[in-house]
């Protein structure tokens, strides 16, 4: 038991490691991709074309594989926590090589995401035995998880079609609530699709349900949005916010979404629940920290716009005569005060 929760632990460092990296990464390859042709967030799609991008998801792909392979070897309540790490992680590596500053502030902020999002995994109810696809199907499809699921998709709609033509390059919950909403529901088809992968080796062959390859739809979907949606928001905002916010959100819509579909509440102690709900405070808390620490983006100028503006100044004489002042004018030498049009701005 020792030696596989050590197995477990070093996985889960390791993959820790690599997601966190991988924030970096593409992130850098995103700024490459934007400088020379339409950002990410604009809706460019210039990054495929960029190695140091694909170098990052190669990274985020092998730290999946590694958080995945680490359930096998290690119970939940040792590998999610460990998650946090990459946390970390991209705040360090974002520290030194995009040099997005995290004051003091925004590092209480990381300490409260983690500190809240750990007491929920750790105080999270236990999830039942699954044996079939079939099962998870009928859990999928109760009323509950049912609300959830339409609930979850009318949010992301409102999200994507009101709130990000208007709030998208501002607000940061935009772009990562899509991104933790449609993680919630990946990981309760990638769950279904596990166990049908696992029944099947066993011998068992699932793949001649429909629904197994319903789940593997709807994880295409959502898996492809979170990427779009989480570029936007890495190249968008600063690298140190996202993660955190991303992480708590993610962890914390994921183990809703769990305890729902699969009714983990039931027979649950109220020292339990409170302590679930004392997770999801600190981590709301964290994440308003974090998001009051944003600098703000700089807004965009040019040489020829300022070069094309209008400069007017006006003139107010002492006897409260106004007039317009002209370059080949000589300045009057009773004049109060000279206001200028981009004094308002």
């Amino acid at each position: 038991m020792y030696s596989t929760n050590l197995i477990g632990f070093g996985l889960a460092v390791a993959s820790s490691s690599f997601i966190g990296s991988s924030f970096i990464i593409k992130k850098k390859g995103l700024q490459r991709a934007g400088a020379s042709g339409t950002r990410a967030s604009s809706g460019g799609h210039g990054y495929l074309r960029e190695p140091l991008w694909w170098i990052g998801m190669i990274a985020m792909i092998v730290g999946e594989f590694a958080n995945f392979v680490a359930y096998i070897y290690a119970p939940a309540v040792l590998v999610t926590p460990l998650g946090a790490l990459s946390i970390i992680v991209s705040a360090i590596l974002a520290h030194f090589l995009l040099k997005e500053k995290l004051g003091k502030m925004g590092i209480l902020g990381c300490v409260l995401c983690v500190v809240g999002s750990t007491i929920i995994v750790l105080h999270a109810p236990g999830e039942h035995e699954i044996t079939s696809v079939d099962e998870i199907w009928e859990l999928a499809t109760q009323p509950a998880f049912l609300l959830y699921t339409a609930s979850a998709v009318a949010v992301v709609l409102v999200l994507v079609l009101y709130c990000e033509p208007r709030y998208g390059q501002t607000n940061i919950m935009v772009y990562i609530g899509v991104c933790s909403i449609f993680g919630s529901l990946t990981v309760m088809s990638i769950k279904a699709i596990g166990i049908a992968i696992k029944l099947t080796l066993e011998g068992s062959n699932q793949a001649v349900h429909f629904q197994t390859w319903v789940f593997v739809m709807v994880s295409v979907t959502c898996i492809v949005t979170q990427l779009n949606y989480l570029n936007k928001a890495l190249d968008t905002f600063n690298t140190a916010v996202v993660s955190p916010i991303y992480y708590a959100m993610f962890t914390s819509l994921t183990i809703f979404a769990s305890a729902i579909m699969f009714k983990d509440w039931a027979g649950q102690s109220a020292s339990t629940i409170v302590s679930v709900l004392c997770g999801f405070v600190t981590v709301l808390s964290g994440t308003m920290v974090l998001h009051s620490t944003r600098e703000p983006e700089a807004p965009a100028t040019t040489d020829t716009y300022t070069s094309l503006s209008p400069q007017i100044s006006w003139l107010v004489h002492a006897n409260g005569e106004i007039w317009k002042y002209k370059d080949n004018d000589e300045m009057h030498p009773e004049f109060v005060a000279i206001i200028r049009q981009d004094h308002f701005k």
